[in-house]
């Protein structure tokens, strides 16, 4: 919970600016302010309880189906964040475009306590209604907004302490907000991360329908992300751009003014080949600021026949609750489904026979390991077992963790855990607490009876930090102090806890560079990098052919009676695979699935731009490719030794065309404000005095 002084400050600030217009400084969040001033202009008296009309059984219902499309697609969320609301005594809100709730799960005793000042199922949060709070506040702001305690406009609020995030649809407009909400005596140090994370994670879902005939183009800058909530998202109609999130926008340097103006030849070059497939490799992209993107283009699949067709296909041009209305009215065009019903099976009678293979039952298809890497894994299960940490370099999916595991079952401490973190995935505002854990009521969300944290998860065993590199800086020191103690500061103030683990740490960046830039600890470089081991990439495999016939025999292929044919061998081998094992073993498995009956695997199901690349008609898709010129590869890290410092350019030059506001700057790389001011300190660079 905030400090008595704290509080008495923001009392402070609240009195000068009510009784004499006075703009505090300093003391409040720049979003509280914005919001008290238009509390001032729509009007609202501070010291009056606002004026709520609930709605009645009947109305509420109507409400609720005027809104089902969201509330099931949020569904997941609220179910992951009902139980340690409930247990940490907050609830979780669901609210509409409007700010009128939805949806409320939690703690029964503070739901009671909410329903008192009005926070309760059918009554309108908006900041015209009820004033500064953060739901409202969210909506206003378009952006994710904590308020506590005496923040809030209305005397009346003054006992919650709430975070939300709004959610955007697929067109840019707001579909609604995602809320936790505690009693303002409680710590909430977490609170805006979380429902963070889950808003991401709802507007993530709302591409699950709706763009079946539309190519989907799904990016980042890192090829494993992919097919995560992290991706970013864009949609093409006719190869003009339809829908998008807010990711995928700000990957490609646009924002929502781009829709229905920007097109898909812009970004790649050229239409995608509609006979792709789906599962094809991430194909490279130039960033806006000039940095490697990965994306996987999904083509579209057989348009639906009749005049609904161009309406399904763009669907989420609507808001979610626009499509629930519409949902009262397609039974009209029942005449339209029975034609393209019949249209899809006659089509599917058209497709020859395939064997039933599932490439994945069962297998998991590890790196093949040369020579070389069988005499490091030797060397590093030694290592490991004296407590002596190991650092791996590769690059992405060159089989970083595979090893690791390895490592952990040849090892004396295979019967223990093996506990893998991947501290990019961690969302910054969580990523302390699931490292070191933290006793009950740490803050909210917190589990009553407090959480071990994955450092401690792994006493006994082996933990693996993947992509170590993009550690905080402020996590290195205090991973630094636990490699040196031996022992454990859970948050809350519990006392430190032995722990006992072998440490392999991965990373894809070159950590040199890191280290030069200030990016990455010196003293814990030497900590973790006590033995290194450098993990080839496919292409540079000796023999890539007998390569290509190793994994396909691992997953199944020859036990299925499938054959490919020598043209596609050698053209496998030719390809120089970017994605190193993860996306060579990601096409076996699709030309697996892909074969037709007579069980000869041809060249034509190889993705296309495979097929030329590796043909010779297109420059190879490699990461060394995307180096700047000049950079050798080098015996200390993988290639791609030149992002770092791409990366600090890219920032510089979004300060400067955003005039020096470090907030717009940061929404144009599509990254957190504090995290910008992060990169900036580690980059020496003082901060701008424009925020």
């Amino acid at each position: 919970m905030p400090s008595a002084s704290t509080q008495d400050a923001v009392d402070v600030a609240r009195r000068r600016f009510l009784n004499e217009g006075r703009v505090p400084h300093g003391v409040l969040a720049a979003s509280i302010v914005r919001s008290w001033q238009r509390c001032v202009r729509h009007g609202l008296d501070a010291c009056r309880r606002p004026v709520v009309d609930p709605p009645g059984a009947a109305e509420l219902r109507h409400l609720h189906g005027q809104h089902e499309r969201l509330r099931r697609l949020s569904r997941p969320e609220l179910e992951a964040l009902h139980g340690d609301a409930r247990r940490c005594g907050s609830v979780v809100i669901l609210t509409g475009p409007d700010g009128t709730v939805l949806d409320l799960v939690g703690d029964p005793s503070f739901a009671g306590r909410a329903a008192r000042v009005d926070l309760r199922p059918g009554v309108s949060w908006s900041e015209t209604a009820t004033g500064t709070n953060a739901i409202g506040t969210a909506l206003v702001e378009r952006r994710p907004v904590a308020v506590h305690g005496r923040e809030h406009w209305f005397d009346h609020h003054r006992i919650l302490a709430c975070a939300a995030a709004p959610l955007v649809d697929p067109r840019g407009r707001l579909a609604g907000v995602l809320d936790l909400s505690g009693p303002a005596t409680d710590r909430h140090r977490h609170a805006l991360a979380l429902v963070r994370l889950a808003a991401r994670q709802i507007e993530h879902r709302f591409f699950a329908d709706g763009f079946a005939h539309c190519t989907v183009l799904r990016l980042h800058r890192d090829a494993a992300l992919i097919g995560t909530v992290h991706e970013g998202i864009l949609v093409f109609d006719d190869g003009r751009l339809v829908a998008a999130d807010r990711t995928g926008l700000a990957l490609v340097g646009h924002d929502w003014a781009a829709l229905d103006r920007l097109c898909l030849d812009d970004l790649t070059g050229g239409t995608p080949d509609p006979a792709a497939s789906p599962d094809d490799g991430p194909r490279r992209l130039r960033g806006i600021d000039g940095s490697v993107l990965f994306g996987r283009v999904s083509p579209p699949h057989r348009r639906p026949v009749g005049r609904a067709a161009r309406r399904d296909t763009v669907a989420n041009r609507e808001t979610p609750q626009e499509a629930d209305a519409a949902c009262a009215g397609r039974h009209d065009r029942a005449d339209d489904a029975v034609t393209m019903a019949t249209t899809m099976a006659s089509a599917a009678a058209a497709v020859p026979h395939r064997r039933p293979v599932d490439p994945t039952a069962g297998r998991v298809v590890e790196p093949v390991l040369g020579d070389e890497m069988r005499g490091a894994l030797a060397r590093t299960v030694r290592l490991v077992d004296a407590g002596i940490p190991v650092l791996l370099l590769g690059e992405t999916g060159s089989g970083k963790e595979v090893f690791a595991r390895r490592v952990h079952a040849e090892s004396g401490r295979s019967g223990k855990p093996f506990v893998a973190v991947n501290c990019a995935a961690l969302p910054e505002g969580l990523i302390e607490s699931e490292l070191f854990g933290y006793e009950a009521g740490a803050f909210t969300g917190a589990r009553r009876d407090g959480a071990k944290g994955l450092l401690r998860r792994a006493d006994g065993g082996i933990l693996f930090l993947d992509e170590i590199g993009d550690m905080p800086l402020v996590m290195q020191s205090r991973l630094l102090r636990v490699l040196q103690d031996k022992e454990v500061s859970p948050l809350g103030g519990g006392r430190p806890v032995p722990v006992d683990f072998a440490l392999i740490c991965a990373t894809h960046q070159p950590l040199g560079a890191l280290l030069a830039a200030g990016e990455f600890r010196q003293d814990l470089y030497f900590r973790i990098a006590q033995y290194v081991v450098e993990q080839p990439p496919v292409r540079r495999h000796p023999d890539r052919r007998s390569l290509v016939r190793t994994l396909w025999r691992r997953l199944g292929g020859d036990d299925a009676g499938l054959v490919l044919a020598p043209e596609t061998e050698r053209l496998l081998a030719a390809y120089e695979w970017p994605g190193n094992f993860r996306q060579l073993v990601g096409v076996l498995r699709t030309l697996m699935v892909l074969s037709d009956a007579d069980g000869v695997v041809t060249p034509d199901l190889l993705p296309a731009d495979l097929r030329t690349t590796a043909a010779g008609g297109a420059a190879q898709p490699t990461l060394a490719a995307a180096r700047p010129e000049g950079e050798g590869d080098g015996e200390a890290g993988p290639p791609g030794g030149g992002l770092a410092e791409q990366m600090r350019r890219a920032m510089h030059r979004a300060l400067e065309e955003s005039g020096g506001n470090v907030s717009r700057a940061a929404r144009r790389l599509g990254i957190d404000r504090s995290t910008y001011y992060r990169r900036l300190r580690r980059d020496g660079r003082s901060r701008p005095g424009s925020a």
